[in-house]
């Protein structure tokens, strides 16, 4: 898995890197996670279909990132907030099964078994990670799939409005949390670098996701 060197903004004294990371190179600042196309455009429903479907291939299954990283975590500053996040993604795997099965096959687009194929390597590369045994890695993963979340699921109930499937209120920890658990677990530079690097590798991932997206949204207009 190739390392990430994004470019961060000055941390400032109410953040933390990770958190700086995710607001630089998360989902919420990929193009094609705000655009038209997705969210509202004349094929929204059949391009959030897409989205939903790969989201269910990458974190749809148990045990995910959070479940190993669990077992790799025995800080005991973590551990109420592993409980917490545990506990959210259970419901956040049963809203995208539900959203999955409202809706329907995947849209028919070119080059499918390539596209499936860079999905099911990527939740290879994920699953790894989160069973990193580098102190502070699998938790850095963690941290920065959960800060990420909130704007996987902001687009998640835009779905869930078009295909008319009930929304669960979101239970996983918020920011202010996320953040707390980081300056609790930098007790040195070296773990700070590897939750950095795990946290670095999700985002990565993910944006790799949204490029993949967008590329068979593009096929598909094209085709």
């Amino acid at each position: 898995m190739a390392s990430i060197a994004p470019n961060l903004p000055d941390q400032g004294a109410a953040t933390d890197v990770l958190s700086q990371l995710v607001s630089a190179e998360g989902t919420g600042s990929h193009l094609y996670a705000a655009s038209v196309e997705l969210l509202s455009g004349r094929f929204a429903t059949r391009n959030l279909a897409d989205t939903v479907h790969y989201l269910c291939t990458l974190h749809g299954r148990q045990p995910g990132v959070v479940d190993h990283a669990a077992v790799r975590t025995a800080h005991a500053a973590a551990r109420q907030w592993m409980l917490q996040t545990i506990d959210g993604f259970i419901v956040e795997r049963g809203f995208l099964t539900k959203l999955a099965v409202a809706a329907g096959p995947l849209p028919s687009t070119p080059g499918q078994a390539e596209s499936e194929a860079a999905v099911v390597g990527q939740r290879h590369a994920l699953e790894m990670l989160a069973q990193s045994d580098r102190d502070g890695c699998a938790i850095g993963a963690a941290i920065g799939l959960v800060l990420d979340w909130r704007a996987v699921r902001s687009l998640l109930n835009v779905a869930a409005d078009r295909l008319s499937v009930p929304m669960p209120a979101c239970t996983l920890p918020p920011p202010l949390a996320c953040h707390q658990l980081v300056v609790a677990l930098s007790e040195s530079p070296a773990v700070e670098r590897a939750m950095t690097f795990g946290c670095a590798q999700l985002i990565g991932q993910h944006r790799g996701l949204w490029d993949l997206l967008e590329a068979r949204q593009l096929a598909r207009a094209d085709s």
